[in-house]
Parts: C-alpha cells; sequence; structure tokens
C-alpha cells in the first residue's frame, strides 16, 4: 500500500449558508481519491480576522488520511471552494468557503502557494483547539 499521511484542513465560512457550506465541504473531502476523512472537529463560531467588515465565520477542522502529494491536495481544496462560490478578493475578506492544509504530517514546506506548517497557526486559538481535539484520532 503507498505511503498515507495524516493532514489536518481548516474549513470557514462567513457567507451564505455557513453550515451547508462546511458539510459541502465535508463530503467533497471525504471523496477525494485516495483519502479517508478520519475525524472532524466540533463547529465554533469565531469573530472574522483582518480589516474588512464582515460577518462571524463558522470554523471547524478535519483530519484527512491521504496519499495525496501536498500540491495535489490544494490544487483539490481550491476546486471545492469554487464549486461552492469562493471569490478571491480582499485578503483576510468574507468567503463561502475557505479551506486551508494546516499541517502536512511533519512536512515543512515554504512554497509561494503553500507553506507547511501554515504559517497562521500559532496566531489562531481556534485552530489549536481544533487539532488538540483531533490529535487523539491520530493511529
Amino acid at each position: 500500500m503507498p505511503w498515507r499521511e495524516w493532514v489536518y484542513v481548516a474549513l470557514g465560512s462567513n457567507l451564505g449558508d455557513r453550515e451547508a457550506h462546511l458539510a459541502a465541504a465535508r463530503r467533497a473531502l471525504a471523496g477525494l481519491p485516495r483519502t479517508e476523512l478520519a475525524a472532524a472537529s466540533t463547529i465554533e463560531e469565531t469573530a472574522p480576522l483582518g480589516p474588512p467588515r464582515q460577518g462571524p465565520y463558522l470554523n471547524q477542522m478535519v483530519l484527512l488520511h491521504t496519499e495525496l502529494e501536498p500540491q495535489p491536495l490544494l490544487a483539490e481544496l481550491l476546486r471545492i471552494e469554487d464549486a461552492r462560490g469562493r471569490k478571491r478578493g480582499a485578503r483576510w475578506g468574507p468567503r463561502t468557503l475557505d479551506l486551508d492544509i494546516v499541517r502536512y504530517g511533519a512536512r515543512e514546506q515554504a512554497d509561494a502557494d503553500l507553506q507547511l506548517p501554515h504559517p497562521e497557526l500559532s496566531h489562531r486559538p481556534f485552530w489549536q483547539r481544533e487539532l488538540a481535539e483531533l490529535e487523539p484520532h491520530v493511529r
């Protein structure tokens, strides 16, 4: 069997039916090739980050067990965001769906389009809570 890695993916939404966007993302992630959705954290509402005025977010993190490498996984996340109507505009602006690879095993990477672990991890207490909730599921 090919090598599989544990990957933490953050989900966020603050436009439209936020719960439906998160549910659709979980279904899409569970359907990725050579990937298992192993666990999902509790959903929590958080204040938006950054300067644009916007409503609160629903946030959640999922734990994937995948054979996909980071770049192909990122391409799948962008495809899922697009399918939910994600429009790219202002940094930290409102969005129907935001999917971020927070950790990809112990891998470290610093490409223009993907940094691992995610550079904002230490600044987002809700991500740290969600990671702690999911870590017991790693087997």
